[in-house]
């Protein structure tokens, strides 16, 4: 079942992330907000999970409700951090078991503490190692892994970069879904770059609405995105939590539009399990002709 029949030719498509929260009023939230935004009818969502595998058993148990309630195809990431193979096939029978129908492919990061990452003995180095993995077993998932606009930040160079990204499409990944960005130039420029090297799976941009300065500048500086300089004095204006809001969604909005201008085949929301924001860029912006929303 292949991922990139979301984002064929003549076709826009839609997804959100989700994380498994850790209480259950968390749990019940993130329900309550996805179900506000299914009235934009994704294609699919996607369900992480913690540092080493720690909550693989809550991302199982989201993507069971999400299938169950909203009959939506689901996506589990998965790494290799911390796994051995057996146990990286282990986890791959009990998503489908649990009605899993995607895999997004990561390495991931390194554990807590460690400072560069180490495979674990009969474990896994990479993720088109993963990719290879997933594809070689009996079960038929999609397969999604991550691109990244302005590098890896373990990366030597955006050239090797580029070219690990193709190892993992060439290995049998069906699209790629970027790291937040926010500046469209590093996309526009990414996909150039992909299109050179002959990357043929579709690139989906993923979009991350800033509602509050503090916790974006934490996620950015974690994953090595830039935000511009005159975005981060207006967010600064004023420390008020919906002046940060608004200021935010009014930037989404025009990255997204542009986005869509530019012609991308969909995009993916980090939705952070909530759905004011995105809601109010998806309601804002032009939706493309090949969008059908309710």
């Amino acid at each position: 079942m292949s991922l990139s029949k979301f984002f064929a030719s003549g076709r826009f498509g839609l997804s959100y992330e989700l994380f498994p929260p850790k209480t259950d009023k968390g749990m019940s939230a993130l329900f309550s907000h996805l179900g506000d935004l299914m009235r934009f009818k994704p294609d699919f969502v996607t369900c992480t999970y913690g540092a080493g595998g720690s909550t693989q058993g809550k991302t199982l148990e989201i993507c069971r409700r999400v299938k169950q309630e909203f009959n939506l195809p689901v996506a589990s990431h998965l790494t290799v951090v911390g796994s051995t193979c057996e146990e990286l096939n282990q986890y791959l029978e009990d998503a489908k078991n649990s009605g899993v129908d995607h895999i997004v492919a990561l390495r991931g990061d390194p554990p807590k503490g460690a400072t560069e990452f180490k495979p674990v003995e009969r474990g896994l180095r990479y993720a088109n190692e993963l990719v290879t993995l997933i594809r070689d077993s009996s079960f038929d998932f999609g397969v999604a892994v991550a691109g990244y606009p302005e590098t890896h930040q373990e990366c030597a160079s955006p050239e090797l970069d580029l070219i690990n990204l193709k190892r993992k499409v060439d290995a049998g990944a069906d699209v790629v879904i970027t790291q937040l960005f926010y500046n469209n130039n590093d996309y526009f420029n990414f996909v150039r770059q992909c299109e050179e090297l002959e990357i043929s799976a579709p690139i989906i941009p993923g979009i991350l609405p800033v509602t509050d300065l503090g916790q974006i500048q934490r996620l950015a500086s974690m994953c090595g995105s830039k935000l511009p300089d005159e975005f981060i004095q207006q967010l600064a204006k004023e420390d008020n939590p919906e002046w940060q809001f608004e200021q935010g969604v009014n930037f989404a909005i025009k990255q997204v539009q542009e986005l869509i201008d530019y012609g991308v085949p969909g995009l993916h929301f980090y939705v952070l399990n909530k759905s004011r924001a995105t809601l109010k860029v998806l309601d804002s912006v032009t939706l493309p002709e090949n969008w059908h929303a309710v």
